[in-house]
């Protein structure tokens, strides 16, 4: 097992979307079936802040102001400004039909424009649907989808030169990671390719980053590791990490060479017995990541 350091204890039923802020030297994340956004500031006796939401939250993003988020919850995108005490105020910035009920926003992340791409499952994943897409927000609103036949979206990640765009599925009866490539002027995605096929590696796709050298890092669900493949796809390493379902990863900490690492508490495992599972950890995987991007292209609000 690779040497970690506990962040936050937190009893996150799905953990997910740690978000790294330069500024405020703050880590931003999301407890989804909680409802929960927390932040917390790692190597401070500052005790993790939480602020419970209307709705599920599948994904975060920073905006240029401090303490507030762009969250993607279940029927819509808005901006959110998180007060102390917990209170919340809500600005909708676009809402979504989805194409059927159950469902809500999953993965998501900003390319370095201020777009937010984002992705839409049903949430019953026993269900196995396949109606999620891949859907952007930008000044135009909220277009797509621009990616169709998704089950479980994930692993969504942007190379340092943003003229890449990598997504996943974690769904286990797909298990693939593959990347397109990225007009920044338009905001459109065309040669579709595969990447990686996760079959071959253990643990399905969840969430990732991708490191100031291009190289993607992309967590092991139900396997307990993180694995790092190179712009080509070829594995490079794998980090093992002390919870079985590690769910996404991103860079942070003074000098963007830590790795904080949300999780997942399986299902029926009382909290007494539930080990770092739900916790949030950090690593030294021995190389730097980038400053994550903002959100910039707001839309009217809604």
């Amino acid at each position: 097992m690779n040497p970690y350091q506990l962040i936050a204890d937190t009893p996150d039923r799905v953990g997910e979307s740690p978000v790294w802020d330069v500024r405020a030297q703050r880590l931003w994340w999301v407890d989804i079936e909680g409802a929960f956004i927390r932040c917390t500031e790692p190597g401070s006796s500052a005790p993790v802040q939480s602020w419970f939401m209307p709705e599920r939250v599948g994904c975060i993003a920073l905006t240029p102001v401090e303490g507030q988020l762009i969250a993607a919850m279940e029927t819509g995108i808005a901006r959110v400004t998180l007060q102390e005490g917990g209170q919340v105020d809500i600005t909708w910035l676009a809402h979504i039909q989805h194409p059927a009920s159950g469902m809500r926003f999953n993965d998501g992340r900003c390319d370095a424009s201020g777009r937010l791409w984002v992705g839409t499952m049903v949430m019953d994943m026993a269900l196995a649907s396949d109606l999620g897409g891949l859907y952007c927000l930008d000044e135009r609103g909220l277009t797509g989808p621009h990616v169709t036949g998704l089950l479980t979206p994930n692993g969504l990640g942007l190379s340092p030169d943003g003229r890449t765009l990598y997504l996943s599925d974690s769904h286990p009866t797909v298990q693939k990671i593959w990347s397109f490539d990225l007009d920044a002027a338009t905001g459109s995605l065309s040669n579709k390719r595969m990447f990686v096929d996760m079959n071959d590696w253990p643990g399905r796709p969840d969430g990732a980053a991708v490191d100031a050298q291009g190289d993607y890092w992309i967590c092991g669900n139900d396997a307990g590791q993180i694995h790092a493949f190179d712009a080509q796809g070829q594995w490079m390493q794998s980090l093992t990490v002390p919870m079985p379902k590690p769910s996404m990863c991103a860079f942070g900490g003074a000098d963007l060479d830590q790795m904080f690492v949300t999780s997942i508490i399986p299902a029926q495992t009382p909290d007494a017995t539930r080990g770092p599972s739900g916790a949030v950890i950090a690593l030294q995987p021995g190389v730097r990541g980038l400053p994550e991007p903002v959100f910039s292209r707001f839309p009217a609000s809604v």
